[in-house]
């Protein structure tokens, strides 16, 4: 038995998928079914995605008093119901630049998890947990205390290798975000998924405005002045092996293959993951304009 079999008898397994490009919306669609039809623990790191896409998440996070029967529900409204939270879909108009959208024709997709929108790329570097809600001991299945978990294990990746801390809902180095994170929590299990600016083409962030609700620490700032690149702190390939190897600290961790994984997957699962159509995009657009520039009403 080897050292490394040694440190790891005892602990939870996690499988490890690791990818280099493929897209984010296959990436999405897969962690949504594993989060619901899987039973085993995994971690997925997808190095890049090939072409610039946006991806929403469902935004605007209020607690509820919602039954523990309820979790997951959508209501008739658009709003989901889970977790003691009320999550409240924002429009694209409100987040994203869509007449710019629709011509430079940029995907345009919505994840099945909370937290913001981000423009993604081959500078993005992906990194997701999916587990059972007792993979990590004492680890309450709640946003704050995952978020915490996951920020702990980064400051193993990132020790060394700038000012690395967890601000309000953001990974960043000083006071400048790198990191967005997302979760999704379900009955018995929960995902964490973060997307890493890497390198950033700093033409695409003038597709996404200014949210209207943000972070404090942001403090006004533009998406440059907010914003940062690892590049500037650690090479890709360190980070990648740093955050498998600070994985190994809470899992034994088995490498599978895509196609592994993708034979133990239903084909007929339902996404709520989805690409929007240019049609809903252009709707969103022309909504949003009627209720800044409403028609006149006439009367006789």
């Amino acid at each position: 038995m080897t050292v490394s079999q040694i440190r790891n008898v005892g602990l939870p397994l996690m499988k490890l998928v690791r990818w280099e490009g493929v897209p984010i919306l296959r990436q999405l669609q897969l962690e949504e079914q594993l989060l619901r039809t899987s039973s085993e623990n995994w971690c997925i790191i997808n190095d890049g995605t090939k072409n610039p896409t946006i991806v929403m998440g469902i935004s605007g996070i209020s607690k509820c008093n919602t039954p523990t029967s309820r979790m997951g529900h959508v209501t008739t409204n658009g709003h989901k119901i889970g977790n003691g939270l009320l999550y409240l879909n924002r429009k694209p108009a409100e987040l994203l630049k869509l007449d710019t959208v629709l011509n430079d024709q940029i995907p345009v997709i919505r994840r099945f998890s909370g937290g913001g929108t981000v423009i993604v790329d081959h500078g993005t570097v992906f990194v997701s947990f999916i587990c059972n809600k007792d993979a990590v001991s004492g680890l309450q299945p709640y946003p704050q205390p995952i978020l915490s978990w996951s920020s702990q294990l980064y400051a193993l990746v990132f020790r060394g290798f700038g000012d690395f801390n967890l601000r309000e809902n953001d990974y960043v180095f000083g006071d400048r975000k790198f990191g967005g994170n997302a979760q999704s929590i379900t009955k018995n299990r929960w995902i964490h998924h973060t997307s890493f600016l890497w390198d950033y083409e700093v033409s695409n962030m003038a597709y996404l405005k200014h949210p209207a609700r943000a972070p404090e620490y942001r403090m006004a700032r533009d998406h440059l002045e907010f914003i940062c690149r690892m590049k500037e702190y650690m090479p890709r390939s360190v980070f990648i092996d740093r955050t498998i190897e600070a994985v190994e600290t809470h899992f034994s961790v088995r490498p599978v293959r895509l196609e592994a994984m993708e034979t133990d997957l239903s084909p007929g699962f339902a996404h709520s993951t989805k690409l929007l159509t240019k049609q809903e995009l252009e709707a969103a657009g022309f909504e949003s304009h009627l209720k800044t520039h409403p028609f006149p009403i006439h009367y006789n």
